[in-house]
């Protein structure tokens, strides 16, 4: 029987893995847009999707992939499960993975999704946790490579919340080869364990014009994330200093493109007049969690295709 892969992190892949993933998701974009929608992988395979963090992005790119590739995927929130009363996850893993060919979980602690793979005896993707946002990434790496060619080498700059987003862009930073700063105010820095392990690739700075110079994709993310709402003012005061504009998109290189994982915040985290113009790649960012993803899917079930 063959080895269960998860993807709880970006380091559940090699980097020769991850860019085969990265190029193969570019190859099945460019084939379902030119009409090529006979590659059915996942014909009779079904994803359980679980759902503890509500989402727009995550579940319309899963459920459509799925169906993109002959799947089906079936939609599971806390209210229509036994996870939602207090049954032990390690229980509705061996259940669920019992009867379903893979499982996605969106979540709050990242140990959930941890107990689940343990437990689970099919592939277990992590659609986010309170720690890392891994899918995202993959979007991410697949869209500058479309728009820009390999990262490596680059210099990306992070504004914003130490956050499940700033930590996966530190571990992009070692997978795909490129330095990282990450520019956020003193009390919101990222995990110090993980900035130690990782402190050859990344620079932590308060000073966001230091950040963005030289830097090939600056991104963001929202001041408050989901379930932090009750911060809000407190966050508005600390990140202010923090936001993406005109100003600070031309310390950046030329050619720079401007990131966002998405909902945006206008004249928060980052101007409208930025997120709405010529160097902003996140509505292809956004529609490419579908064809990264359709990649990951495969990867996991069928395996990696060159």
């Amino acid at each position: 029987m063959a080895e269960i892969r998860h993807f709880l992190t970006l380091r559940d892949f090699s980097r020769e893995e991850l860019n085969t993933l990265i190029h193969r998701a570019i190859s099945m974009k460019t084939a379902w847009k030119s009409g090529n929608r006979d590659y059915q992988p996942l014909k009779n395979q079904t994803l359980a999707m679980i759902f503890e963090k509500s989402s727009t992005r995550t579940r319309v790119s899963f459920e459509t992939g799925m169906t993109q590739l002959g799947g089906h995927a079936m939609f599971l929130s806390s209210s229509d499960t036994q996870l939602g009363r207090g049954e032990p996850i390690q229980d509705s893993a061996r259940v669920i993975s019992s009867m379903t060919d893979i499982i996605m979980i969106r979540t709050f602690a990242h140990v959930i999704v941890e107990t689940f793979a343990e437990y689970s005896s099919v592939p277990i993707i992590n659609a986010l946790t309170d720690e890392y946002h891994p899918c995202q990434l993959l979007a991410d790496m697949m869209t500058y490579q479309e728009h820009r060619g390999d990262i490596k080498g680059k210099t990306v700059t992070y504004v914003g919340d130490g956050n499940n987003m700033c930590h996966s862009w530190m571990n992009a930073a070692r997978q795909f080869d490129f330095h990282l700063n990450i520019a956020c105010p003193k009390d919101y820095m990222p995990n110090a364990e993980l900035s130690e392990e990782l402190a050859d690739r990344i620079t932590i700075t308060e000073d966001l014009h230091a950040a963005a110079e030289g830097s090939s994709l600056i991104t963001t993310d929202v001041w408050a994330s989901m379930g932090q709402e009750e911060e809000q003012k407190i966050r508005e005061k600390a990140f202010a200093p923090f936001q993406v504009n005109a100003e600070i998109m031309s310390l950046a290189n030329d050619d720079a493109v401007f990131m966002h994982c998405l909902p945006a915040h206008r004249e928060e985290e980052v101007t409208a007049e930025v997120l709405e113009g010529a160097q902003s790649v996140v509505w292809d960012e956004a529609e490419n969690r579908l064809h990264a993803q359709k990649a990951l899917l495969e990867a996991l079930t069928v395996g990696f295709v060159a």
